[in-house]
């Protein structure tokens, strides 16, 4: 039986009235577990054909699936090809009420582990800019290997403060999610930590907190903006006030009518201070009414015309004929079709990482870089050997040498394992001669190997591999 803080149920009694002992009933109720379709590497028709899952669809998200509760989804090399992120079902409802768009600027604030971040990335279908920030260091590295595993090319991932960023990139977003930190309430049923940290006094350090990140967020917000506000608590301290509030000190912004969204409820004016009506535009996921955990989402619109690129300054473009040189003469060997990579300008060394950054990224100096975009691969001496995200974010069809290896056998545990494999162990293959090889598995890309003498050496990532 689940230890719920006595102070936490007295309050939401006092908030729910005759709702009360089905909302506390639910903590008794099996939770229920969701994954997302990556849009950037499979369509929903072939998703739906190969997927091994049992699967129902999420009523509030195109992309979402609930799958049963004895299924082990992150155990299946598909997960590893990036194919699918798993997700709380009640998350995924806020990159739908923000609906990114291809070629937009875009930054989810609080972003670790990356859910909201992966979903927005797959909406903009590799066109635009994502800044994708966390502020605490441990958490952002999580980010950021997510954003790897998805195969994303346009985004960096920060680890920043609200208020930095704020300084540094003013009317500068289209859209913006703030999945502001929060006394966790709406995980009490899967997230022991968040019951045994929980208080009265937490909440409202939380709500304070809330209205400094958002105050920061609505600079960076270009006129004509979107941006959405999200929480996993009950507390009308963080949710209805700390819009309520935002709202009274920011006349520019109003509280978009997203209409009727199934599973989605409304939000309740008569906890806010003043009652204002136009907070029942913002919406409640609660766990007795909906198949997922507790959410409040708020839709917030900023008044004006969107304005122009504004001026700024551009990280400097690496140059060294070396690297240059390098970099090309790998891009040639590896690619059918290197010219997409070889007419870009805005490749940066980290040290002697090499990447592929955005172009509408601003200069770097002093900020607190995590991954300045697509990682190309590490400068060695008179070569360059592919990283991981490079893989992820190739198809077969880009590359001159390819192997395929079916994801329900024996070769690709033994690859994901860090093994050794023969030539003649995939399904199916492309190969020439001796060198880089992007693996597959099912026809999506995973990692690389270098064949030589018939052995592909497995390249795949240490840290990741399956125990």
């Amino acid at each position: 039986m689940i230890q719920i803080p006595d102070a936490f149920r007295e309050k939401m009694k006092r908030l729910l009235g005759d709702e009360y002992d089905s909302f506390i009933d639910s903590y008794e109720k099996e939770r229920v577990q969701g994954l997302r379709r990556n849009p950037l590497k499979v369509s929903e028709e072939e998703f739906n054909h190969i997927c091994p899952f049992d699967l129902q669809r999420i009523p509030w998200v195109k992309e979402g699936y609930y799958y049963n509760a004895g299924e082990r989804p992150g155990k299946h090399p598909y997960h590893e090809a990036g194919l699918y992120y798993i997700q709380e079902p009640s998350a995924m409802a806020v990159v739908e009420l923000l609906d990114p768009r291809p070629g937009e600027i875009i930054l989810d604030l609080c972003a670790a582990p990356g859910g909201k971040t992966t979903h927005i990335a797959g909406k903009m279908k590799g066109k635009g800019f994502l800044v994708s920030n966390e502020i605490h260091p441990a958490r952002a590295k999580i980010l950021s290997q997510n954003v790897e595993r998805f195969g994303i090319g346009n985004a960096v991932v920060t680890n920043e403060d609200s208020g930095r960023l704020s300084a540094r990139f003013p009317l500068f977003f289209d859209r913006i999610v703030v999945d502001a930190p929060c006394s966790g309430e709406g995980m009490f049923r899967k997230d022991e930590s968040a019951r045994l940290q929980w208080s009265l006094e937490h909440v409202d350090i939380c709500a304070r907190r809330q209205e400094q990140i958002l105050s920061n967020a609505a600079a960076m917000l270009k006129p004509g903006g979107t941006m959405v506000y999200s929480t996993c608590t009950f507390s009308p301290e963080e949710n209805e006030q700390v819009i309520e509030a935002f709202l009274l000190a920011n006349p520019d912004f109003s509280i978009m009518d997203m209409g009727e969204r199934q599973g989605l409820f409304k939000g309740r004016p008569e906890w806010s201070k003043t009652g204002r009506s136009d907070l029942s535009r913002t919406f409640r996921i609660w766990p007795h009414r909906s198949d997922g955990e507790g959410h409040y989402l708020a839709v917030l619109k900023k008044e004006g015309t969107k304005t122009g690129r504004l001026k700024r300054t551009y990280p400097s473009y690496c140059t060294e004929p070396a690297v240059r040189k390098e970099a090309e003469g790998f891009l040639k060997e590896l690619l059918i079709q290197p010219e997409s990579f070889l007419q870009q300008k805005e490749y940066i060394l980290f040290g002697d990482q090499l990447y592929l950054i955005p172009p509408e990224m601003v200069d770097f100096k002093g900020l607190k870089i995590v991954r300045p975009g697509l990682h190309i691969g590490t400068i060695k001496k008179n070569r360059l050997e592919p990283s991981h995200a490079l893989a992820l974010f190739l198809k077969k069809e880009e590359v001159k040498q390819w192997a395929d290896f079916p994801a329900d056998g024996m070769e690709i545990v033994k690859y994901l394992k860090g093994e050794t494999l023969s030539e003649k162990a995939p399904l199916r293959s492309r190969l020439s001669k001796k060198g880089w090889v992007l693996m597959n598995t099912d026809g999506f890309s995973i990692g690389f190997a270098k064949l030589s003498g018939g052995i592909f050496k497995n390249h795949y990532p240490k840290g990741l591999r399956w125990m």
